[in-house]
């Protein structure tokens, strides 16, 4: 996003909740972005978690929202609170992330101002039943209030049209910081994390990132490590997170599976591991695959939105179906039995990552998106930015 000498600083509001994980991990990278580009960057977001700290350590001001993931009563006093917000920073885009943010955000500004609504996988998947049809319902209603919809798949853009949801659609792949993200001996970074203390360091590893919920899936890994373990005894695995789900799957874990909870620093993860897991009942596009490739690792990926568009071209094999155990199984002990396939994997896996993940990229799409909507919406001041290339697919 460079702005042109003589034009004015683009004010950009980022709405988002929730504050941790991939979604955060995404608001922070286009911060960092968008303010090294020179725009006026605001994150409006609750206090908790990690989101806030991050966005204010990179120089963005940040306006502490009180909202909770889920709607309810609460959910008038959210929108009033935003709204003041909004009215506050003037912004002359707002993004909103994930379902809750562009639900309040939708109804605070109402179409008033340029607003993006970045999904990062639809609601109404993650529910049935007459919850699922009300997520559902509001998403055909809310998306007039929305001037762009950013999917982060192909698949995703389909799902939503497919489920009747009219909108002027972009499509814009997650990127990783490859510098953060990158290949490491094993050995080397084995060493160093003191959770692996005792586990013998030749024990092939599976590693799971994730916040601990329904969502991805570490109860049907559980099921199928099972099967693991009885034809590669030694095997560990190492679920990265924390959430709602802790409890239970820990209260199921055989001796062979490890707990890291909640980290910083998932990338020692990904360079300690022979394998990566993400068995995910529903995604738009999963950060933890695409950081993992980028650290050379190998991955086994639920066949959900996004998943075969993170992959290179013919890793087929590292699909299998959401919620079948014995097919996670067959896949995980495939590849820890086989470690010249999964070096193999890992150096395609590194290859395809740099090349078409690369979070330049995807901050580059966004600012593109931005160019379009505040230069041509009447009220909004007049920005010049790079013309970058964004794929959008625009229904007819």
């Amino acid at each position: 996003m460079r702005l042109s000498p003589t034009g004015p600083r683009p004010r950009v509001l980022h709405v988002s909740q929730p504050v941790d994980g991939g979604v955060a991990r995404v608001v922070a990278d286009l911060v960092r972005a968008q303010l090294a580009a020179g725009a006026e960057v605001t994150v409006a977001c609750p206090a908790t978690g990690g989101l806030a700290a991050a966005a204010e350590a990179l120089g963005s001001a940040v306006r502490h929202w009180p909202a909770t993931r889920s709607p309810g009563p609460w959910l008038a006093q959210e929108v009033r609170s935003l709204r003041a917000v909004v009215r506050e920073v003037r912004p002359d885009v707002v993004h909103a992330h994930s379902a809750k943010a562009g639900l309040a955000a939708r109804l605070a500004v109402r179409g008033r101002v340029p607003t993006v609504f970045q999904p990062h996988a639809w609601s109404f998947r993650a529910v049935g039943g007459a919850t699922g049809l009300l997520a559902l319902n509001w998403e055909r209603f809310g998306v007039r209030w929305a001037s762009r919809v950013v999917c982060v798949s192909e698949a995703e853009r389909r799902t939503g049209q497919r489920s009747g949801i009219r909108g002027r659609w972009s499509v814009i792949p997650n990127g990783i910081d490859l510098e953060g993200f990158h290949p490491a001996p094993v050995d080397t970074v084995r060493a160093g994390i003191a959770l692996l203390e005792g586990v013998d360091p030749a024990a092939p590893l599976a590693v799971c990132v994730g916040r601990l919920c329904r969502q991805k899936g570490q109860d049907v890994l559980l099921e199928a490590w099972r099967e693991v373990t009885r034809r590669v005894p030694d095997a560990r695995l190492v679920l990265v997170g924390d959430g709602p789900d802790a409890r239970a799957l820990r209260a199921r874990a055989p001796a062979s599976v490890l707990f890291a909870g909640a980290v910083t620093d998932s990338a020692a993860w990904y360079q300690a591991a022979d394998l990566v897991v993400l068995p995910s009942r529903w995604e738009g596009m999963a950060l933890a695959p695409l950081e993992a490739m980028a650290c050379g690792r190998p991955v086994v990926i639920t066949d959900v939105d996004g998943a075969r568009e993170s992959l290179p071209p013919g890793r087929r094999r590292a699909l299998v179906p959401p919620e079948r155990p014995d097919a996670l199984a067959a896949a995980v002990t495939e590849l820890l039995l086989d470690p010249l396939l999964r070096e193999s994997l890992g150096h395609q896996g590194r290859r395809y990552v740099t090349t078409t993940h690369d979070v330049r990229r995807t901050a580059a799409a966004v600012a593109d998106v931005y160019r379009d909507l505040i230069g041509t919406w009447p009220t909004g001041r007049s920005t010049v930015v790079d013309h970058t290339e964004c794929r959008e697919s625009i229904p007819t």
